[in-house]
């Protein structure tokens, strides 16, 4: 269970005070009562110590694979929690789902998040039945990405085994955005076999891994970087290709700095 901690954000001199909201992952259960009252008392916590271990360190040291499938756990616990929560409260206003891009912006701040896609997607056609296209509209005009870096190790990239073993049903979702994705590259560009391998969702080789800035591109309406230098770099040198499809997608924001 993901449990919302609220942190206020309080400005000077204004009438609104804004929150960040955090979240701890909390067991369901404390203890499998079967197992204590056998006597195994450090299994009967087991699960809950690995439900909670999620949110004790952000971003554990991914050099092994328990690492890795930690991090990808908690990439997408803090997602689904934000969605979850998001959905929440648009739902309790009662306006129709057309008008969620204007009432909701997330913005995807570099790839950790990036998740974000699939989940929204999972949560519109699977949980509130939208038809895909309808829900697939909706996700990119509420959705917009931030590159902050070119460094490699800004833009994620995860085995398709690992994301199988899992989220298998957000995997199915990249693959049908992929597919869609694909189709549309194709047409624009027939015939141009290598173009499409640039640009899928997918990257092939031992072990074929899932592109999550590509995945943040396709799922977004704005991509921006945060300095002119680098926004321009980010278009013609990192995903050039992308920019090319979708040249008015492209944008910047350049970072700013406030004295507190």
């Amino acid at each position: 269970m993901g449990v919302p901690w609220d942190m206020p954000v309080v400005g000077w001199g204004g009438r609104t005070v804004n929150f960040l909201r955090l979240y701890s992952a909390r067991s369901s259960t404390d203890f499998d009562m079967q197992i204590f009252g056998a006597g195994d008392y450090l299994r009967a916590v087991e699960q809950k110590i690995a439900s909670e271990t999620i949110s004790k360190v952000l971003y554990p040291n991914d050099d092994v694979a328990a690492g890795r499938k930690l991090r990808l756990v908690q990439e997408y616990f803090l997602v689904s929690c934000s969605i979850q929560d998001i959905l929440r409260r648009f739902k309790a206003t009662r306006r129709e789902w057309a008008r969620l891009p204007d009432s909701v912006a997330i913005q995807l701040n570099d790839t950790h998040p990036a998740l974000t896609v699939a989940e929204l997607m999972h949560r519109l056609v699977d949980v509130e039945r939208l038809p895909w296209d309808q829900a697939w509209d909706l996700t990119v005009r509420t959705l917009a990405y931030t590159n902050h870096t070119l460094l490699p190790e800004a833009l994620e990239t995860w085995p398709v085994a690992l994301m199988e073993s899992v989220m298998p049903r957000h995997l199915d979702i990249v693959y049908e955005i992929n597919r869609r994705f694909l189709e549309e590259v194709a047409r624009r560009w027939p015939g141009d076999q290598a173009r499409l391998r640039r640009m899928s969702l997918i990257e092939e080789g031992e072990p074929k891994r899932v592109r999550m800035a590509h995945l943040a591109i396709v799922g977004s309406h704005s991509v921006n970087g945060v300095a002119a230098l680098h926004s321009r770099l980010l278009a013609t040198r990192l995903v050039p290709d992308f920019h090319e499809l979708w040249p008015g997608k492209f944008c910047n924001k350049t970072n700013g700095v406030t004295p507190r």
